[in-house]
């Protein structure tokens, strides 16, 4: 079956999440939502970055059981593969493949720059050759598909821009444009979706709240929230709030309220529960039909294949290793 249409005069915008565990409302308001809202203006191509995760997960039944989750998770939200080519990378053998030969240009110098691996070596952390050379396998990535646009947050600027540097030295080596360098598209809310303790809203924080949560998760993780005794308005509840709301919609309630916390808390709690409700109970009916799922997944495999297959044709020949 068939899946995928395309518009040829669109841009390319290609995201990855990694499959690491339960998505929060960070992750939708701070990523997820501007992917979806991007669908019909761009040729969107969403991957499940299954190979990246290995750095952090190495158990079989925990990475399948991630990688299914976070596919059902991707269409609950909205994303269509009728717009979008959504595939797990492990489908693309070429990503591995073409990481390689950027590894052969490219020095340990380069890649000691990196944020993740200079964070690690600052903090005396044992990095693995994965991790120190994921960049590489995220222009791989990013490279492939003659990607226009690349949507981060600020601070993973620099994932690009490795991009951009190896596009441009791969070009210059073997003199030939193969590559085309990318942009980054900068997503200003990731950096401020917070979470319950108003920092930003991160699984290593333990300051979620999970996207498809239950009313007593919701209940729970609200009445949480720490609140700041100084004020009238409790920043970090607000902050939360304002996501789901407009400052006009929510004028009257936190003007009515000032110094209410509970109440404040409670009425959040209902927003939160009416936002979540359909997203949770669309992702429980996707859940029910595995099948349709993996063919999501499949489909969409053969299609970046098929564009991967034909880049590394370029790139082959561009080599030299191309002799037949």
């Amino acid at each position: 079956m068939s899946f995928f249409t395309t518009g040829m005069s669109k841009k390319t915008l290609l995201s990855g999440i990694q499959p690491s565990g339960q998505l929060h409302i960070g992750n939708y308001f701070g990523a997820i939502k501007q992917f979806i809202d991007m669908q019909d203006s761009h040729n969107a191509i969403y991957m499940i970055v299954d190979y990246h995760a290995l750095n952090t997960i190495q158990d079989k039944k925990v990475m399948s059981e991630n990688i299914l989750n976070l596919a059902i998770d991707y269409l609950a939200l909205g994303l269509d593969p009728k717009k979008s080519i959504i595939f797990k990378q492990s489908d693309v053998s070429e990503h591995t493949e073409l990481c390689w030969i950027f590894d052969t240009i490219t020095t340990m110098p380069f890649l000691m720059r990196a944020h993740a691996y200079k964070d690690a070596e600052a903090n005396n952390k044992e990095i693995s050759v994965g991790k120190f050379n994921y960049p590489m396998l995220m222009a791989a990535d990013i490279l492939l598909y003659d990607t226009d646009i690349v949507p981060v947050g600020q601070d993973q600027r620099q994932h690009v821009e490795y991009s951009r540097d190896t596009a441009q030295k791969f070009n210059n080596v073997f003199k030939k444009d193969v590559f085309k360098l990318p942009e980054p598209k900068i997503l200003d809310a990731v950096a401020i979706v917070p979470g319950t303790d108003g920092r930003k809203m991160s699984k290593s924080y333990g300051n979620t709240i999970p996207l498809f949560a239950t009313d007593e998760e919701i209940e729970k993780a609200v009445m949480g929230i720490v609140t700041d005794s100084s004020g009238d308005v409790p920043q970090n509840v607000y902050a939360i709030h304002r996501l789901l709301k407009s400052e006009a919609e929510l004028k009257d309630l936190y003007e009515n309220s000032k110094g209410k916390y509970k109440v404040l808390k409670e009425a959040l709690i209902i927003d939160m529960k009416a936002f979540v409700k359909p997203l949770r109970e669309k992702r429980e009916q996707l859940a029910k039909d595995i099948d349709y799922v993996l063919d999501i997944l499949k489909e969409g495999g053969k299609r970046a294949k098929i564009k991967a297959e034909k880049k590394m044709e370029q790139v082959k020949s561009a080599i030299g290793v191309d002799l037949y």
